[in-house]
């Protein structure tokens, strides 16, 4: 047989294991300014972000393929 689970919810959709004390602090809106400013991020897939230890590096490549392509064009023949 099954045990018979609880399914009240509670009024303030929290789990029981949820210690309200703990979460004392926080601040609301605190990232809106950055939010508000936009953001581009991007994920690197795992075996491209081998070769990209952080950020600088990312950019770095980057510039330099858009230095390349803004060479002379190339045309199929």
């Amino acid at each position: 047989m099954k045990k018979k689970t609880d399914k009240r919810e509670r009024r303030d959709g929290l789990r029981r294991e949820y210690d309200l004390f703990k979460l004392k602090g926080g601040v609301r809106g605190k990232y809106i300014s950055r939010y508000r400013a936009g953001t581009n991020l991007v994920l690197l897939s795992p075996d491209v972000a081998e070769y990209f230890p952080d950020e600088q590096s990312v950019n770095k490549a980057l510039r330099a393929l858009i230095h390349a392509a803004k060479g002379p064009l190339r045309r199929a023949r």
